[in-house]
């Protein structure tokens, strides 16, 4: 493969980073940077490393099946009486993750330019609202993916300019890696919404989706783990820059602790930053959405779920709605940005076992493409971890309010 493919394929793979950088990310990573420091950093990483676990099987599937995920778990219970329900759950998780998730990323990027503009907040949402309506208008993934993927490569390179000034200490750096969660009640909502934002539910079918049965394998498998790898970096220097701010979170706290750690420029990084993690995002999470009713209700009519299809923009374009009224409706950012997060944090384990039941089909994939037993321990594992931390949130939720 030459430079320029390789380079073109990562940019197309970071759609997936692209969809999971979004203004949820920074906003988390930069609360737990303010909050306990660097004692969340392992959670960042495990979470990098679980969503490329994840996000490889997922591409996987569809290149050596033809299948994409929403086809194969349909496929995997098609003889199922309980094949409605399952669909139906699956649905209403992807459906339900990417609004609460589109409202974050909307009101991130809103957020973002508010501190470098003085622009109306409802005329910022109806112009982010109508440019991400135009892209996702362009028939070609290919073309919308590396938009998406240059776009957060310098957002990216922001962040990270902007950790590297900080100057941050590498022994607290060595000593987050530990995994350990503080007893605070924040602190597990935080991890949560750590894990949640890194790997989102609908990004395993935006990734299985966007894949082809053109590609090979390995090819994928270098494009996505330099994609995925990249936005573990950059998140990690979202929560690195987090760290600058001391008391109560918020974006004007943590531009003001920026402009007194590198000057005037820290406002406009981290407006511009948070902006374009937005704006990235508010295009694939309504993307995903589409994808995911076109992979599990468009088998039997494709003419009528292919792109520029009225099925496929009801798909994306009401999930673009609704992430649009509820940021209109003067909701504070940085609480249902978290909530978001935290509760994509708890959908994952669901959708991930479906994945992992799908791929160890041999009638989908295959003897030879099945997950190896490394594998498959691997994701019991991540699957495991993740269902444990959401079940020990929502539990401590009900506990404060009781």
């Amino acid at each position: 493969m030459s430079t320029k493919k390789r380079i073109l394929n990562i940019l197309f793979w970071s759609v997936v980073s692209a969809a999971f950088i979004g203004p949820g990310t920074i906003t988390t990573a930069a609360k737990s940077g303010a909050e306990f420091g660097t004692e969340l950093l392992w959670a960042l990483i495990f979470s990098t490393f679980a969503c490329l676990l994840l996000q490889e099987a997922a591409a996987r599937l569809t290149i050596v099946s033809g299948k994409n995920l929403g086809q194969a778990i349909a496929e995997q219970f098609e003889k199922s009486k309980s094949k409605l329900w399952i669909l139906l759950l699956v649905l209403g998780a992807i459906v339900l993750g990417a609004a609460a998730y589109e409202m974050g990323n909307i009101l991130g990027a809103v957020a973002g330019f508010g501190l470098i503009f003085n622009v109306s907040p409802t005329i910022m949402v109806l112009i982010i609202g109508a440019v991400a309506a135009v892209i996702l208008n362009i028939p070609s993934l290919k073309i919308v993916s590396r938009i998406m993927g240059f776009v957060v490569v310098i957002m990216g390179l922001g962040f990270l300019i902007t950790a590297f000034l900080i100057q941050p200490s590498f022994t607290e750096i060595a000593y987050g890696i530990i995994p350990k969660v503080p007893t605070t009640a924040s602190a597990g909502v935080l991890v949560l919404g750590l894990i949640g934002t890194t790997i989102v539910p609908y990004n395993l079918f935006l990734g299985s989706g966007i894949a082809g049965v053109k590609q090979g394998v390995k090819e994928m498998r270098i494009g996505l783990t330099v994609a995925i790898i990249l936005g573990g970096v950059f998140s990690i220097a979202a929560l690195i820059v987090g760290t600058a701010i001391s008391g109560t979170f918020s974006f004007e706290a943590l531009a003001k602790a920026l402009n007194g750690k590198i000057g005037a420029a820290g406002k406009y990084l981290l407006g511009f930053g948070l902006f374009a993690a937005g704006f990235t995002s508010a295009v694939t999470a309504p993307l995903a959405s589409a994808i995911t009713l076109k992979s599990l209700f468009g088998n039997k009519n494709p003419e009528r779920w292919k792109p520029g299809s009225l099925n496929y923009k009801l798909g994306w374009g009401i999930i673009l709605l609704v992430g649009m009224g509820f940021a209109m409706a003067n909701i504070k950012p940085i609480p249902a940005i978290v909530l978001a997060q935290a509760l994509n944090g708890f959908l994952l384990p669901f959708v991930s076992i479906f994945l992992f039941i799908a791929i160890n089909n041999q009638k989908i994939t295959g003897v030879k493409h099945k997950n190896i037993l490394l594998l498959n321990v691997l994701m019991i594992f991540v699957i495991f971890v993740t269902l444990v931390l959401g079940l020990n949130s929502v539990i401590k939720a009900f506990s404060s309010i009781l």
